[in-house]
């Protein structure tokens, strides 16, 4: 009958989301001087952005007139030691242009270290949406950050992840594991617009909450995450043409038998022993401990699931995609397969990143976040 009558199929979930929500900061006056800053930023970001729009249409198409999506990338100290200069040009040999400024002009513009708060953007206001296996307690450094620069944060916790109660062996649908954002979305007001964000699996739940509600979503960021072309499963997006002796995805998956052996599994169960180097390769112990305690099995029929996507409702919607290239889960080549079937409207590369930059690279990904929500009209 479709994703439209099917979106709320599987009864009325328990509420279990959480919500953080950041209030505007203070900002302190403007020392001697900051209008001419502002001038110069000014007129600097215009021309640098005049020269990005030329650039941009002559690099959008490739020799064989197919879209290819502009890329970013962005690199800084693993989050181990993280530093103030996290954030500064990369090494290179190129001399410094005086398009480089020391501060982004943002900052100047907004009076604000963060430069983000009083910033003219569509929303302000993320929903957060977590991968397989794990909950709303993964984004607890980003939550963090999008508070600390004056945005809006709030993370659900789909079923049989996080703190919600339901077994995930007896989560039989999309419909019923993507509830819990569904029935946030539904409950926005007629005006009121998010940036889902999702990682993982948690590509697929958004996608089918875009088919859902393509009018409250305002921008979709994929973060190392399953984005999914019409017809295609979650699962499909994880397979790997050819499996090598090295390859420690099929190794980590032990299937759950919820309805005996007889029957089709009902769950996957990640192994404790190779989860490190599976999924946090780069991350602080102190994640990976938090997470070797809070993970849980992952539904496996939402993953099996064939979502039927529209042009119209999907296809509307703004879609950003977030690389990670030390990712060992779903590796550069999988992520690069994933892009290719289904261009996103721009790229960003964090390099350093494992398969959960919300561990290893949070203030990158929050850069990232914040830098696509800035993204004004086509």
């Amino acid at each position: 009958m479709g994703n439209q009558m099917a979106c709320f199929g599987g009864g009325e979930p328990k509420k279990k989301k959480k919500v953080v929500t950041g209030g505007l900061r203070k900002r302190g006056d403007w020392e001697n001087g900051a209008i001419e800053q502002q001038a110069l930023a000014l007129a600097l970001q215009q021309q640098h952005r005049a020269q990005m729009r030329f650039e941009r249409s002559m690099s959008n198409r490739d020799q064989g007139g197919g879209f290819v999506p502009p890329r970013k990338s962005y690199s800084g100290k693993s989050a181990g030691g993280g530093t103030k200069d996290e954030f500064k040009r990369s090494a290179s040999t190129r001399a410094r242009h005086i398009d480089d400024l020391l501060l982004d002009p943002r900052q100047l513009v907004n009076g604000s270290k963060d430069g983000v708060a009083k910033a003219s953007i569509e929303t302000k206001h993320f929903v957060l949406v977590h991968g397989g296996g794990f909950g709303a307690w993964c984004w607890y450094k980003s939550i963090a950050l999008l508070e600390e620069s004056g945005l809006v944060a709030t993370v659900v916790d789909l079923k049989g992840s996080g703190i919600e109660s339901m077994d995930p062996n007896e989560i039989k649908s999309m419909a019923v594991y993507a509830k819990p954002l569904l029935v946030f979305l539904e409950k926005l007001g007629a005006d009121e617009k998010v940036i889902l964000v999702a990682h993982n699996i948690g590509g697929a739940c958004i996608s089918y909450a875009m088919e859902c509600f393509p009018t409250k979503v305002s921008k979709a960021i994929f973060v190392a995450a399953a984005m999914i072309t019409d017809g295609q499963r979650a699962f499909d997006v994880f397979v790997r043409q050819e499996n090598s002796e090295d390859d420690l995805m099929p190794k980590a998956q032990k299937f759950l038998y919820g309805n005996g052996t007889s029957s089709a599994p009902t769950a996957v169960e990640l192994d404790r022993s190779l989860i490190k180097d599976l999924f946090f390769n780069c991350s602080p112990a102190k994640d990976i401990a938090l997470a070797m305690v809070s993970m849980r099995p992952i539904p496996f029929s939402p993953a099996m699931e064939k979502i039927a996507l529209t042009a119209e409702k999907y296809g509307s919607v703004r879609r950003f995609y977030i690389e990670t290239t030390e990712d060992q889960a779903l590796t550069p080549e999988l992520q690069r397969n994933i892009i290719n079937q289904n261009p996103p409207e721009q790229v960003f590369t964090l390099k350093g990143s494992d398969h959960s930059p919300f561990f290893s690279k949070p203030q990158s990904l929050h850069k990232i976040l914040v830098d696509i929500a800035m993204i004004g009209p086509k």
